[in-house]
């Protein structure tokens, strides 16, 4: 059984010291910042050389710069590792505790913080976003809607993509420049300024009888947690989900490599990549990945950065399995991952499949990541630094890189876990 209702998380030297209060006396165990304890030597083992050159082979396939890898099994992290390079004008090789721009695969970060809000009473899957009873009630959003069926929109419907928005005339959280024309604005418009227009245009179909991936849904997920909370979104997640979940380094990232985190990596497009239009309305040409698109808005639905080993950590606190007390009753780790159908994406992740997989993907400019959790209690997680032609699509290659993998290697992963201490091997 998970010790998720009986758990007393304290912030202590750097680090979180977990007690068990179940009426009887247990050691502490204290959850390191694993972006300062990991390094790429720690996995090395002479058993596991041919997956390195697998992954340096797969690198030089893509021109990818750099990418990082970390694996679990049964809630352990058996392996993280760097290859290539996190900034190579720099000469800073890709490390453990390098952090990464994740794109969609913060969307689970998010559906995780809604769900701990459903198991504290704050809200429910079933509430109403817009209108005078729903969550996100300011009136001059209910003044803006046209379209009455937006007042149907729920939390769910969000989560799973069938709020009835759609990207017919794009997505509005990639296409600032051309917001800022249409509503003839002099400057990127913010959250609210963002939903009060859009919300004025005829929603693609009713909520709850299609699906359309929607960027924008999780922007007022986002928002929803800020109004419910009365917090900042990074900061309620950070304290609320994060910390407690043993992540003591993930972030909102920022639009300029002048702007990244101490160690977060460089963003690479491919050589023969255009130059684009800066997402402000300054009619400069950037690189795509260094201001083509205002990430940092993107918030819940796009904007979160972290090492792989620390989203391995994060996952393990939502995954229902006992080795790691997890952050959410196993109650909402189910509903999470309930198959409904093929049709229907789940909560936070792109699809969980009858047999027990789950899957989640992100994809923008520069950065690609992948997780796959998998029934017999692995899970790989793959991220790079640099966009790829392929795009979306390139999680497929990915994919099957991960099922040759374990066919070759799964045998051959040794028996610790990186989650303690030590890293020593048991």
């Amino acid at each position: 059984m998970k010790l998720r209702p009986s758990i007393i998380s304290l912030i202590f030297l750097g680090g979180i010291m977990l007690f068990a209060c179940s009426g009887k006396e247990e050691e502490p165990r204290r959850l390191p910042r694993l972006n300062e304890t990991l390094t790429n030597e720690m996995s090395d083992t002479s058993d596991l050389a041919r997956l390195d050159r697998d992954m340096e082979r797969y690198m030089q396939e893509w021109n990818l710069q750099g990418v990082s890898l970390s694996i679990m099994r049964n809630d352990s992290l058996v392996y993280s590792k760097g290859y290539g390079w996190a900034d190579k004008k720099n000469d800073v090789r890709m490390a453990p505790g390098t952090i990464l721009r994740l794109a969609s695969v913060s969307k689970l970060v998010t559906a995780a913080g809604i769900m701990m809000l459903q198991e504290r009473g704050q809200l429910s899957l079933s509430d109403k976003v817009f209108g005078d009873d729903g969550i996100l009630n300011d009136s001059t959003f209910t003044a803006a809607i046209k379209d009455r069926r937006y007042f149907d929109i729920t939390v769910e419907h969000l989560l799973r993509h069938q709020g009835g928005f759609t990207t017919n005339a794009g997505d509005p959280m990639f296409s600032t420049s051309t917001i800022m024309q249409r509503y003839r604005l002099k400057s990127p418009p913010s959250h609210e300024t963002l939903v009060k227009n859009e919300i004025t245009r005829k929603l693609g179909f009713t909520p709850g009888t299609s699906q359309s991936y929607s960027n924008f849904g999780f922007l007022l997920l986002s928002m929803a947690i800020e109004k419910i909370t009365g917090e900042d979104y990074e900061s309620w997640m950070t304290e609320n989900v994060l910390i407690p979940a043993g992540c003591f380094d993930m972030h909102i990232a920022y639009n300029y490599y002048e702007e990244k985190y101490p160690n977060e990596t460089r963003y690479h497009m491919q050589e023969n990549d255009e130059l684009v239009e800066e997402y402000n309305g300054s009619r400069t040409f950037v690189e795509r990945c260094y201001g083509g698109n205002d990430i940092r808005a993107l918030s819940g639905a796009g904007a979160w950065v972290a090492s792989t080993a620390e989203l391995s950590r994060f996952v393990a606190s939502i995954d229902g399995r006992p080795e790691v007390p997890d952050i959410l009753s196993i109650e909402s780790v189910r509903e999470m991952t309930r198959y409904i159908n093929d049709e229907t994406y789940s909560l936070g992740w792109n699809d969980t499949k009858e047999s027990g997989e789950w899957t989640r993907t992100g994809t923008f400019s520069g950065t690609s990541a992948l997780i796959k959790y998998y029934p017999d209690g692995e899970c790989w997680i793959f991220v790079s630094n640099t966009g790829t032609w392929r795009g979306p699509r390139f999680a497929n290659h990915t994919a099957e890189l991960f099922r040759n993998s374990r066919t070759k290697y799964s045998a051959l992963l040794p028996a610790r876990d990186f989650f303690t201490v030590s890293g020593e091997e048991e």
